[in-house]
């Protein structure tokens, strides 16, 4: 080490200091019973735009199509997979950990609503306790062997999304948002994080994007025209779905059956993930996840 060293690695320009250590990943190991392939996290810059609902679909689609697939649901505020598929049956553990909760067609999942007495009781509590939770549904939980993983995070890009992006090794995102004005800016934000982060950005998800008339099949931007593709293309995002209003979806995830809707929206979304999380093309073993 050197006689004038300052103890600041990251402007010392010396390349034989003794001191200098290279930088730790903080990505948290799964439990040993754990073998999970592929991470997916779905990202949202505001609440309320259907982001859990795109993580259903999402994992639904990959399991009808013949892989093993789970959700961890780390939105922990405000849980609603359970509710999306039906879930009534509570998580247990043992002394090697703590057991997924499947849904009708095998869909492994964890949320704090599994773990909840009633469903309705509020979740109180800090952030870093908060963050600590998501941690240990990744580390903790006893996932088996998974080929995808779809993680539902909370809106914005506050303690819970940092702790996934710096502890999870995620092989991509998916963001979702809705046709308002404003969306330009929440998407640069969910964008820019993802870049801060190292993480590639593998698709967008327009929620509530139109109304199509069942009588004339003519479609109508409820909530103004899209400038989705605009966004898209902007930064660089060459995958995009467009969600209907549908009333035959919401009542779907209402009464807890996400897992028999019928709709081929997301099928491009599904296909480029699938050619590119297998190709390599968002491999993390680059990420460096130190903040």
């Amino acid at each position: 080490m050197s006689e004038n060293c300052t103890h600041e690695c990251g402007s010392c320009g010396s390349s034989a200091c003794s001191g200098r250590t290279e930088p730790q990943s903080l990505i948290e190991k799964t439990n040993e019973l754990s073998h999970v392939k592929k991470v997916i996290g779905v990202v949202s810059g505001k609440g309320g735009v259907g982001k859990s609902l795109v993580t259903s679909l999402l994992a639904v689609s990959m399991n009808r199509k013949g892989y093993s697939t789970a959700i961890l649901d780390a939105d922990i505020t405000g849980p609603s997979i359970p509710k999306a598929f039906g879930l009534n049956k509570k998580a247990v553990g043992s002394e090697q950990g703590i057991f997924p909760v499947e849904t009708a067609t095998g869909i492994r999942t964890m949320s704090v609503n599994l773990l909840l007495e009633d469903d309705t009781d509020p979740v109180v509590w800090r952030g870093p306790v908060i963050a600590g939770t998501v941690k240990q549904f990744w580390t903790d939980v006893i996932w088996g062997d998974i080929d995808y993983m779809f993680v539902d995070m909370p809106p914005g890009t506050g303690d819970v999304p940092l702790t996934v992006f710096q502890s999870l090794p995620l092989d991509g995102i998916v963001i979702v948002t809705s046709p308002q004005e404003l969306v330009s800016m929440i998407v640069a934000k969910a964008v820019k994080m993802a870049k801060l982060m190292n993480i590639p950005i593998l698709g967008i998800v327009e929620n509530m994007s139109y109304f199509q008339c069942p009588d004339c099949g003519k479609e109508y931007p409820v909530f103004g025209v899209s400038h989705i593709d605009d966004i898209a293309a902007e930064h660089s995002i060459e995958s995009v779905s467009k969600l209907p209003i549908n009333p035959k979806l919401a009542a779907a995830s209402d009464k807890g059956m996400i897992e028999l809707f019928d709709g081929d929206w997301i099928d491009g979304l599904v296909h480029v993930i699938e050619q590119k999380v297998n190709s390599g093309d968002s491999n993390t073993d680059s990420q460096n996840q130190e903040v």
